[in-house]
């Protein structure tokens, strides 16, 4: 697996990640609180092994050392 998770995108991931994590358990109950806390895992996942599925698949890269 290349890196194609930037800094600045994975910060992004984390902090939006931790914040749908803190709402899935806090602020909803039943299938909005599972799809929340999903896509929260989901993003610090991606943040946290700096690879995204999704931006392979289409061919993006936010890491610097893939675009040189």
């Amino acid at each position: 697996m290349k890196c194609n998770v930037g800094s600045t995108d994975r910060i992004v991931r984390f902090i939006v990640g931790i914040l749908l994590l803190l709402w899935a358990f806090l602020g909803l109950s039943g299938t909005g609180a599972w799809i929340a806390g999903i896509v929260g895992v989901i993003l610090i996942a991606t943040a946290w092994i700096r690879f995204c599925l999704l931006y392979k698949i289409l061919g993006l890269s936010t890491c610097e050392a893939a675009k040189s």
